[in-house]
């Protein structure tokens, strides 16, 4: 296959300012799907996404979008038929990956016949990428638990850089050409879902931990812990009231832009009930009320308006942001999802630009009860960094959206997740034992990490996270051999573990090196705390978990394995500093031992060998 590599330059991360709306001129080539590949056509394929009828089936590819929006009417959004209709469509995926696989086991890289391989034309010439701008934050190593026994971070359960990095690898970029700040580790592992441990009791979480050797890390070994929640059936949830933001400039104008985001809205139409208010404001030069709550049964109705959709115009993006809070307030349901969904590449020129301003504003508008999620769309002129920074101050969550796929994932498959926001200000703390573990390093979460002391701090804003979700973390970790002669109870901080190994130093006559005892077994190696709130509350709770042992496997999970091949690759696309043996070879080698159980783990492998 041919590979079309190229050579950017990414401009300043914070604070760069446009003088037009108009982004880079976009390839005007629309990528198209197979018919029969559901989901992936774009509005000038022939037939888009079938609407599901009330029986979960689908309308004919090739009907009328006026028939498409008639069976959205008649459509039954209980959980049972969405359900039925998510079923249908992960089966389809799978038995599609299936004869993918077959046909990797005759050729080394197997695209041809894969989505990878017909989705995107490698033999275009790309748009120019120059004005997409990333947020780079400085890679954390090793730290010593000796002086830093804990580590600090907020929950993160963000999407968009796996996204957007599939999108770079299927525009032709090698690894060592991705730009600067675009991969962020903990959004790739997070992007996949695991089989982690369901909350119990009134707890919010269920919490999983593994212990196994690092795959790229000789001195080392990988913890992994898992956070689930419950999930939610969405017809029994409390009423949405959502307001559609929708970047309408004339940078939307592409097929990846305004009309993907037009019919990957109208998948979230078709999943609405009559419970549910429905909002659409557009923003350009001005910002325009096209939707004033509208029920959310009233598919003809909503899809009508996103088709009338046509892009030109500056981008006054807070200006639109105000509008949409404000309309957010008026149609405000007490003790539902009250939410502002925002679709844009990024590209505010207009009014508020920067994103300290953006932050500013955003911060002062999420205390009312609203909270604001970000969906980016396209190529060429993306603005990552802004759009990443209203998801976060906005309580939100952010996803990249490059396929028609991907909306419904995002919109369909994890409705859930994306819409109904079960805890916020969920922070970690995990303290390690200084008489099992050496050093550790936290995989990612660098633009999430926090002070000691923002842990106990209410007033510290965190992640968020919705029903059905989970959050993955990664650390490397490095069990402790001998202390070194001359330590001294002042070079130890004075924490749960701490405090007995001092207790230890005191009973000792000489300070020799305390070897490692053959009890290490009994002995807790850490302590995971977790502090959360309720979407309604202010005051945090508190739960803690120990690992021991007892969590480590000489012959980890398939989980275990795909998420530290997940992350392998990650150090790889984002120029780690600490990859130390990590190679592409090897995560191909990890991902086939094990069952791939999805289509999405499938397609990741078939990233992996894009990317070879």
């Amino acid at each position: 296959m041919k590979k079309c590599v190229k050579k950017i330059t990414v401009l300043g991360m914070v604070g760069v300012m446009f003088l037009t709306g108009c982004g880079n001129a976009q390839n005007d080539t629309a990528a198209e799907a197979p018919a029969e590949d559901a989901g992936y056509a774009t509005e000038e394929a022939e037939g888009t996404l079938p609407a599901p009828d009330r029986n979960g089936g689908a309308v004919e590819s090739g009907a009328s979008a006026d028939t498409a929006a008639e069976a959205g009417d008649a459509y039954d959004s209980t959980a049972g038929a969405a359900d039925e209709y998510s079923s249908a469509k992960a089966e389809d995926e799978r038995k599609e990956s299936k004869s993918m696989e077959s046909a990797r086991a005759d050729t080394e890289d197997g695209l041809s016949d894969s989505y990878l391989g017909s989705c995107y034309d490698f033999d275009e010439e790309l748009p120019d990428d120059s004005g997409e701008e990333y947020s780079v934050w400085e890679e954390k190593g090793f730290s010593s638990v000796m002086a830093e026994p804990l580590s600090t971070f907020a929950a993160d359960v963000d999407t968009a850089s796996y996204s957007n990095l599939r999108r770079l690898i299927r525009d032709g970029y090698d690894l060592e050409d991705i730009p600067e700040g675009a991969v962020r580790i903990e959004e790739m592992i997070n992007y996949f879902s695991y089989d982690y441990e369901d909350p119990i009791g009134s707890d919010p979480f269920g919490v999983t931990t593994q212990i196994g050797r690092c795959p790229w890390n000789d001195e080392a070994e990988l913890l992994m812990i898992g956070l689930k929640t419950q999930d939610i059936d969405y017809s029994r949830a409390p009423a949405s009231n959502l307001v559609f933001l929708l970047d309408v400039s004339c940078s939307m104008y592409s097929d990846d832009k305004l009309p993907l985001l037009q019919e990957s809205f109208s998948l979230l139409a078709e999943n609405l009930t009559d419970k549910d208010r429905i909002s659409i404001v557009t923003y350009a030069s001005e910002d325009k009320i096209v939707l004033d709550g509208a029920h959310g049964n009233e598919t003809r109705k909503i899809k009508k308006a996103l088709d009338g959709l046509e892009a030109g115009g500056g981008t006054h993006g807070s200006k639109g942001i105000e509008t949409a809070y404000a309309l957010a307030e008026e149609n405000f349901i007490k003790g539902g999802n009250n939410r502002i969904i925002l679709a844009t590449d990024g590209d505010l020129n207009i009014g508020l630009t920067s994103e300290e301003e953006l932050e500013g504003l955003i911060t002062d508008k999420k205390e009312s009860g609203i909270f604001l999620s970000v969906l980016g769309f396209g190529t060429g002129n993306i603005k990552d960094n802004k759009m990443e920074t209203l998801a976060d101050k906005g309580n939100g969550n952010y996803a990249y959206i490059d396929c028609l796929r991907e909306a419904n994932k995002v919109l369909v498959e994890e409705m859930s997740a994306t819409l109904l926001t079960i805890c916020k200000d969920v922070k970690f703390q995990v303290e390690f034992n200084p008489e099992v573990v050496e050093g550790y390093r936290l995989i990612g979460y660098e633009n999430r990490a926090l002070a000691r002391e923002d842990f106990d701090d209410d007033s510290k804003d965190a992640g968020e996270i919705g029903a059905g979700h989970s959050v993955t973390a990664l650390y490397e970790i490095i069990l402790r051999e001998p202390l070194e002669s001359g330590m001294t109870k002042g070079e130890i901080a004075d924490l749960k573990y701490s405090s007995e190994y001092k207790k230890r130093l005191d009973e000792t006559e000489k300070k020799t090196p305390l070897a490692p005892s053959s009890g290490n077994q009994d002995k807790e190696w850490l302590t995971i705390s977790i502090r959360y709130k309720k979407p309604a509350q202010e005051e945090s709770k508190l739960l803690e978990y120990a690992v021991g042992y007892d969590s480590y496997e000489e012959g980890p999970s398939d989980d275990f394995i795909f998420a530290a091949a997940v992350a392998e690759f990650g150090l790889l696309a984002s120029h780690s500093e600490y990859p130390e043996s990590a190679s592409v070879k090897n995560v191909k080698k990890a991902l086939r031992s094990i069952d791939l159980k999805d289509a999405y783990r499938e397609e990741f492998l078939e990233l992996v060998l894009e990317a070879e």
